[in-house]
């Protein structure tokens, strides 16, 4: 028996090389097993989930609820609320800004710097993130190829699913870089521009629930008409008999026959009149700033005259 042999079934020379072995497999399971997925998600970068709102109690709490599940950081950018909307967002956990509210990008501008984490993304209180789409922007998160993501919405008007009606393509550019995304435009439709060029489409599609009764309808109308014509008036637009007469009816033999609204039941009449009847408003609005007369106040002359009196005596 040689000396190499005494020594290699010593217990010592065992446990050697025993030590040897355990940590040439450990090197090897290090080589095909790459902890790269495990860096890529402690990685992946943070996001905000904004929510702009004012009044929306019966809406914030399933907006938020939705969205906790891909949000590192709910804000909510409040308007002047009444009612219980920032108590239900502070329950929640979000954190909370506030100020006056002049037209959507504006104050969504002044609301998206606040965001603590790099990537952005803006809800409305009426919609809802679903679960596959969750999913989805986790995934796109974790590599991003683009500074930018447009989200089709799925619209609801006053419960009922609309798929056509011109609503069918609806998407918004809501999920994006912070320091490279801002609203362009000064209307309540203006949309995120991404300054970079770099913006792609997800697959999965939002929850939009528009409209829950005609009351909120016509105020958002009111709103919106009355602002973009306010806009027209200020850039010198006039208004044209043309206008006044074909734009409505035009626009709803479009969204009612080509974008296939007949499709959609009574709801997609009533949302091709509406759109309709918009686009008419808008015009009408535009109309009422260059012609209309303003009505008399018999009053202020009483006053005034009232006022001669007092000064004689």
């Amino acid at each position: 028996m040689t000396p190499a042999t005494v020594v290699n079934r010593e217990p010592g020379g065992w446990t050697l090389v025993l030590v040897k072995v355990v940590a040439q497999d450990i090197n090897r399971r290090r080589k095909n097993y790459s902890l790269e997925p495990f860096k890529e998600e402690r990685m992946r970068p943070k996001l905000t989930v904004l929510i702009p709102c004012k009044d929306e109690e019966k809406n914030i709490r399933a907006c938020i609820e939705s969205v906790l599940p891909v949000a590192d950081e709910v804000l909510v950018a409040d308007s002047g609320s009444t009612d219980r909307t920032i108590d239900i967002a502070r329950e929640l956990g979000c954190r909370i800004i506030e100020r006056e509210y002049r037209y959507s990008g504006d104050f969504k501008n002044w609301a998206i710097p606040q965001a603590d984490n790099p990537w952005v993304l803006i809800m409305d209180a009426d919609e809802r993130l679903t679960e596959p789409l969750v999913e989805e922007i986790q995934k796109v998160l974790k590599n991003p190829r683009k500074d930018g993501y447009w989200i089709f919405r799925r619209n609801y008007f006053m419960g009922h699913l609309v798929r056509f009606s011109g609503w069918q393509n609806d998407s918004v550019l809501r999920l994006f870089k912070r320091d490279l995304g801002s609203y362009v435009g000064d209307t309540d439709h203006a949309e995120v521009q991404v300054s970079s060029g770099k913006d792609g489409r997800l697959k999965n599609r939002m929850l939009h629930y528009s409209w829950w009764s005609y009351d909120q309808c016509f105020a958002k109308m009111h709103r919106y008409s009355t602002f973009q014509a306010a806009r027209w008036h200020e850039q010198g637009r006039k208004v044209s008999r043309a206008s006044m007469f074909f734009r409505a009816p035009l626009r709803f033999l479009q969204t009612y026959f080509l974008r296939l609204g007949f499709l959609d039941g009574i709801a997609g009449v009533q949302v091709c009149a509406l759109t309709a009847f918009y686009s008419f408003m808008k015009q009408a609005r535009l109309w009422e700033l260059q012609h209309a007369v303003p009505q008399p106040d018999p009053e202020a002359n009483h006053a005034g005259d009232q006022l001669d009196d007092v000064h004689a005596a």
